[in-house]
């Protein structure tokens, strides 16, 4: 199934199903017990937003031996974890805003668990009870300030640095899936999920050992080689195969 908020008009966001090109509401808590009502609404007439509103948004990086490499860093023996402010989201379609403090804002093309419940300590066995499904992510970075900061709270953390989307696939495989990005139409990153270093169920459990997990909390588990700089006007498509495509423009 593929879950996603979406606004109608202008009443209130609502959670909702799709089937076929169309949206049925979800009533009840998506991330709980719920009734799915038909779905009659076509996607065209609504505004997908981003599909869930996470607490927190954790992210993985250098987990990708060549992305790695071509920053110049060694591969973590651990997963090397960091966070952006909720306040970096935004929605399918909407602007990449490039900040003035910024001479190099880069791309990063992500796959995006999505937790289904609360859990702490959980076993990497146990770690696929826990995610509701996936969805797509670009962690849009400053790669200058990152360099010069040392720490990525800056790099990471701007407004609109955070795309996902457009929906939550409940039940899609990760084994071995295409992650891709092309910007204004040139490819720029190509990978499968099997080359993760940490794989997707290791990084639940890591990460649920230092921080409880809530329901709506996403994991971005590590962008492949080949990021690179964008500038105003670009349109930057991130496409998972088998998952779909997230598209933003970019702007000054």
């Amino acid at each position: 199934m593929r879950i996603v908020r979406y606004q109608y008009k202008n009443l209130p966001a609502k959670y909702g199903w799709i089937f076929e090109e169309n949206i049925g509401e979800i009533d009840g808590n998506v991330f709980g017990e719920y009734r799915r009502q038909e779905a009659l609404l076509p996607i065209a007439n609504v505004k997908l937003l981003a599909p869930c509103q996470p607490s927190k948004i954790i992210c993985v990086g250098r987990n990708y031996v060549e992305h790695a490499k071509e920053l110049g860093n060694d591969v973590p023996k651990l997963p090397l974890i960091f966070l952006k402010p909720p306040s970096s989201i935004i929605n399918p379609g909407e602007h990449i805003v490039l900040p003035v403090q910024s001479q190099q804002v880069e791309h990063e093309a992500e796959l995006v668990a999505v937790i289904g419940k609360r859990g702490r300590n959980i076993t990497a066995e146990d770690s696929r009870n826990y995610i509701l499904g996936y969805t797509i992510g670009n962690d849009v970075t400053a790669r200058d300030l990152q360099k010069i900061d040392g720490q990525w709270t800056r790099a990471k953390g701007f407004d609109t640095f955070c795309s996902f989307g457009p929906w939550i696939d409940t039940d899609f495989d990760i084994s071995d899936a295409l992650i891709t990005c092309k910007v204004t139409g040139q490819p720029r990153q190509m990978a499968s999920t099997r080359d993760m270093v940490f794989g997707v169920y290791t990084l639940v459990a890591f990460v649920s050992s230092v921080m409880t997990l809530e329901p709506g909390d996403i994991i971005f588990t590590g962008t492949p080689a080949g990021v690179g700089p964008l500038k105003a006007g670009d349109e930057v498509v991130v496409e998972i195969e088998g998952l779909g495509s997230l598209s933003n423009l970019v702007k000054a």
